[in-house]
Formats: C-alpha cells, sequence, structure tokens
C-alpha cells in the first residue's frame, strides 16, 4: 500500500508550488518587460536614422531624385556598420538594401500582408537583428507607397537577455527550494498543535477518560475541533460510567434472586424432606425465576431500544380506552391502599399497542406504589398543538431536586422513604417507559413539589384521528 503523504508535506508541497507559479509569472512579467526596455531603446537609437531615411524617401518626386536615393542612403548608412536598412514597394520590390545584413524579404512581405507590423526581428547564422517599419507615400506618386525598414544589430541584446533569463530562472529555483524549506519550517510549527493533541489523545485510555485537549493553547482553528473532542470525550466517559455501573448494578441485581436460588435449594437439599415442603421450595423458586425472567427480558428490551427501537406494529391508539382498560386492571392494588384513579380527557395517536400499555402500566404502577393512602390519583389526556399529553399525578412524598435527573438511570432508585415498600422492583420501569416513548418520536418529563408528582408522556398527534 503506498504511504500517504503526511499533512506538513502536504502544506510545504502546496507552498512550494504556489511560491513556484507565482516566481514563474514574476519572470515572465520581469522579461517582457526588460524586452520592451530594450524594443524602445533601439527605436531611440535609430530614429534619427529612421527619420532621415523617411525625409529622403517621402521627398522622391522623380525620376532623377528616385535615381539618387540610393546613393544619398548608401552614403547615408556607410559609417554604421551595425544598422541596416530595406526600402521596398509593397509588391516586394527592393529600390535600396544595404549589405550589412541578410533581410528575410519574404518573410517581412509575409507578415506584412497578414497584419499591420510596427517591428520586425529576424536571426541569420551569427547574428540578430530589430528592424522598425514605416510606410511612406513619396510624391512621386508613380511609386506607390513604398516600405522602410531601418534595423540594428541587437547580439548584445540578445546575449544580456539569454544570461538574464537564466540567472533569473536559477534565482527562482532557489527561492523555491529556500521557499519549500520555509514553508515546512511554517507547517512543522503551525501543525505543532496538532501534535500536542496526538499525544494528549495517546494517554487517554478507557482507565482515564478525564483527559481534556487544552482549547486556550490553541489556534482558533483547531479550538473548535479541541472542544469537539473535549465533547466526545465527557460523552465516552458518561457512557463508560454509566455501563460501569450498570454492569455492576446487573451483577447485583441478578446475585440477590440466585443467592436466594442456592439458599434455598442447599437448604431442601440438606436433609429428607416431605413432598408438601420441597413444594413450597419450588414455588418460592419459580418466584426468583419469574424475577429473573423479567428483568433479563427488560435489560434486552432496553438493549434493543439503545439501537434504535423499531415498532413492531404502526397503528391508531385510543389513549382514553387503554388509561380506562389499565385502570380497571390496576383497581384492586390501589384498593388496598384505598387510591381512587380520576381519569379526564380523550386522544389518538399513533404507534405499537403493547408497547403504549407498557409505558401507561410503568407510570401509573409506580404512581399507586408512591402515593399516600386515601389519596387521588389524577390522569389527564391533554390534546395540544401538534402532541398529546399524558399527565399521571399522584399525592406522595416529594421527589428529591437531586434524584429527579436520574429517575430515567437503569437500576436508579430513589431514596429508601420512597422505595422502602418497592422491593420487588429493579429500577427498570422508567428507563423502558422513557425509551417506549422516545421510539414513537416522543417525550417525557418529571414534575414533584409539594408532595405532588406529575409524569408526563407526550406522543405526537396523527395527522387525522379515526
Amino acid at each position: 500500500m503506498q504511504r500517504k503523504l503526511s499533512l506538513s508535506w502536504r502544506l510545504t508541497s502546496y507552498f512550494a508550488l504556489l511560491s513556484a507559479s507565482v516566481l514563474l509569472v514574476l519572470n515572465w512579467v520581469i522579461t517582457a518587460s526588460v524586452e520592451q526596455h530594450f524594443v524602445a531603446q533601439d527605436r531611440d537609437i535609430l530614429s534619427s536614422k529612421i527619420a532621415q531615411t523617411f525625409e529622403r524617401v517621402s521627398g522622391i518626386s522623380d525620376d532623377q531624385s528616385l535615381a539618387r536615393l540610393a546613393s544619398d542612403l548608401s552614403f547615408m548608412f556607410a559609417n554604421h556598420t551595425d544598422i541596416s536598412a530595406l526600402v521596398m514597394t509593397k509588391e516586394g520590390t527592393v529600390l535600396f538594401k544595404t549589405d550589412t545584413a541578410v533581410i528575410p524579404i519574404e518573410q517581412l512581405t509575409r507578415a506584412l500582408n497578414d497584419s499591420v507590423v510596427d517591428s520586425f526581428m529576424w536571426h541569420d547564422d551569427k547574428h540578430s537583428y530589430r528592424g522598425f517599419v514605416q510606410d511612406v507615400t513619396p510624391a512621386y506618386s508613380h511609386l506607390g507607397t513604398l516600405i522602410i525598414l531601418t534595423a540594428l544589430n541587437i547580439d548584445h541584446h540578445t546575449r544580456f537577455m539569454s544570461r538574464f533569463k537564466q540567472q533569473l530562472l536559477l534565482y527562482s529555483a532557489l527561492a523555491t527550494l529556500v521557499s519549500g524549506l520555509l514553508g515546512w519550517l511554517a507547517a512543522k510549527r503551525g501543525l505543532r498543535p496538532l501534535f500536542l493533541m496526538r499525544d494528549q489523545a495517546l494517554n487517554v485510555t478507557a482507565a482515564h477518560l478525564e483527559q481534556r485537549m487544552s482549547v486556550d493553547s490553541v489556534p482558533v482553528e483547531i479550538a473548535g475541533l479541541a472542544q469537539a473532542l473535549n465533547d466526545m470525550l465527557s460523552r465516552l466517559e458518561d457512557n463508560v460510567t454509566r455501563l460501569s455501573q450498570f454492569s455492576s448494578d446487573i451483577a447485583h441485581e441478578l446475585r440477590t434472586p440466585l443467592s436466594n436460588l442456592m439458599t434455598q435449594t442447599h437448604v431442601a437439599l440438606s436433609r429428607p424432606r416431605n413432598i408438601d415442603s420441597y413444594r413450597d421450595v419450588l414455588i418460592s423458586n419459580a418466584e426468583e425465576y419469574e424475577r429473573l425472567s423479567r428483568m433479563i427480558s427488560d435489560m434486552l428490551f432496553l438493549a434493543k431500544a439503545d439501537h434504535g427501537l423499531v415498532l413492531p406494529t404502526y397503528e391508531p391508539i385510543n389513549l382514553r380506552a387503554e388509561v380506562d382498560n389499565i385502570v380497571e386492571f390496576y383497581e384492586l392494588l390501589a384498593s388496598e391502599k384505598q387510591v381512587s384513579i380520576h381519569v379526564t380527557g380523550n386522544g389518538y395517536i399513533q404507534g405499537d399497542h403493547l408497547m403504549v400499555r407498557r409505558a401507561i402500566s410503568n407510570v401509573l404502577s409506580n404512581a399507586i406504589r408512591h402515593s399516600y393512602d386515601n389519596s387521588e390519583i389524577q390522569v389527564v389526556i391533554q390534546p395540544k398543538l401538534g402532541v398529546i399529553d399524558l399527565s399521571v399525578s399522584n399525592a406522595g412524598d416529594t421527589i428529591p431536586e437531586k434524584d429527579v435527573p436520574h429517575l430515567f438511570d437503569r437500576f436508579y432508585r430513589a431514596d429508601k422513604n420512597r422505595t422502602k415498600n418497592d422491593m420487588n422492583g429493579v429500577g427498570l420501569g422508567l428507563a423502558i417507559t422513557q425509551a417506549i416513548v422516545v421510539s414513537h418520536a416522543g417525550s417525557m418529563k418529571i414534575e414533584s413539589a409539594n408532595n405532588r408528582s406529575t409524569f408526563t408522556l407526550s406522543f405526537i398527534t396523527p395527522q387525522s384521528e379515526p
């Protein structure tokens, strides 16, 4: 497998590539500017010869002046071996040409026919030339428009530009290397907070989840990442703590019935007994088995809820009818404490019939167990905008404020005063109820004050009631 480049090398490569691109563009601008400077300089050098040649050619008025043109221009350029000149018609007929340079007449003619040419550059075997082109119409109209080319040997310019370009490329390459080195150092220094975060992350283990990334000592761009990691570690620490507590609670809750089963069994086997004694032991063991079965079933249900509980069925549910049936079932239990149950309101939801019944049963049975004797439980079904609230309110000991946030935790029980008569429960009822409500896209809340507690289940209202 090909090894991926590190972030430092990627940043260094991008920075070096960007620097090289900028330097190449700068080289092109500088080279073009120097070239333009030499063009202007050559034009200044030839300006007097250009003006004199233009004056002589434009002054041709007859055959005699035309005949003198070659001798006049030869005399004018005789002492300037680095300057060349050409006078010709647009058709390519040469009227005058110096012998100081080989002028590519055909190439010049094609260039003039293709476009408007102001300057013309060419090379022969040994030298380079730059010429400036002019159109002139002499007084002798028989000739028509003439072309004047005045050229200068630019070998010294060519040699200078060749060396200049080489040195410029060399310096640019060195500058790119230096920029790459500086970019690498800057990347290493800039990424140092990430390396520190890596070292801190390596110290995080299941036994040391209290480690946190430093937020104040890192750049703003990384502070968000550090905070996100800290939030993730907080969630992990909370989940691991809850899982550890959950495992401890499971062991504790399972140990009690298993211990009872083992004790009763060993006692029954310690000596011979009659059939009725064995029957009593088996009945007691069956109760413990039933408790174990119910506990395991509840834990499996919550495990499914942790992975996204899927509703087995999805059908219209008449909340009032469900509550009435559940109240009828719990009438005997309520009558033992002389507790009355009063139901008001009506409403429909969509969901799983058995799961909703279980959630309501858990809340109502919990209210009966913790109600004062000779008190009343109020069940209110109240449709609101988009939701239906089902509230179960009972008179009983106020739930301590510190316990309210934990009532939905698994195996959690409030203070002993509230749970002294609840020895059969294992602390999973409210956790299951909340899981059921959440699976129906609802929510659940608890309010407890002045010796009255209210559990509210909120369900989403269906689009149309049946």
